[in-house]
């Protein structure tokens, strides 16, 4: 059973997850959700998602996920998984056809680490947004993700590939893709002015078929963050 309105406290616990199938808990919006449901897609992994409200959580999910947290995945036997880089490698490894990781140590382990280098620009993409909403001066922190983002541009110049594993998406790009994916909606595209090769990839990326098929309009995006901002998120809008 696959739902798209989300389950909230008071909700009928799902039932067992079906043979030859997993579960992903997600919630609609959720950047680290959607990166698991990019690399589900590109595995072309068989699976049903439920939807969380995230603010009136079910007691039968925190049972599975005392941190409450998504993405979450359950297995046929009743496994639980979930932290957004652990789910990914756990399918990575679980279904071994069409491999996002590298297969030698040194290669999973840069990925790792950019990946490391990547979470200090995830909170910028939620400082800014909330600091301009409130009124303050955000271009101080501007400027600092745009020196980030040059960063990686660099790293592409020196790569001379289209993507950060190669020549073809890997893991790497699924686990960064979400939060660019946001940039439009946040205002922040402008950031990448300095970094054309940063520009190109994300481009690139647009094509993906697992990038197409996870992403939300943008106006669907829009409508869902000013009710998150506003404090009042609205899981199931556009529904």
């Amino acid at each position: 059973m696959s739902t798209e309105k989300c389950f909230a406290k008071g909700s009928a616990a799902p039932g067992p997850v079906p043979k030859g199938s997993i579960r992903l808990f997600n919630m609609r919006f959720c950047p680290f959700a959607q990166r698991t449901k990019l690399v589900l897609n590109a595995k072309g992994i068989k699976h049903e998602t439920i939807n969380i409200n995230l603010k009136d959580k079910p007691d039968w999910f925190l049972e599975k996920n005392p941190l409450g947290l998504v993405p979450t995945l359950e297995t046929p036997a009743g496994e639980v998984i979930y932290e957004s880089p652990i789910t990914c490698d756990y399918l990575d490894e679980v279904y071994p056809e069409k491999k996002l990781l590298p297969s030698s140590p040194l290669g999973k382990a840069q990925q790792k680490m950019m990946l490391e280098h990547f979470s200090k620009v995830i909170p910028f993409l939620f400082k800014i947004p909330a600091g301009r909403n409130n009124g303050e001066d955000v271009s101080g922190l501007e400027a600092e993700l745009k020196e980030k983002f040059t960063k990686f541009n660099k790293d592409l110049v020196e790569r001379k590939t289209k993507f950060f594993g190669g020549d073809s998406v890997t893991m790497i790009d699924y686990m960064m893709w979400p939060f660019f994916e946001r940039l439009e909606i946040f205002q922040l595209q402008h950031c990448l002015d300095d970094a054309p090769e940063l520009k190109k990839w994300t481009e690139c990326m647009s094509e993906d078929a697992a990038v197409r098929a996870t992403r939300h309009s943008v106006d669907t995006y829009k409508g869902f963050y000013k009710t998150y901002m506003e404090g009042n998120p609205n899981y199931d809008y556009g529904l």
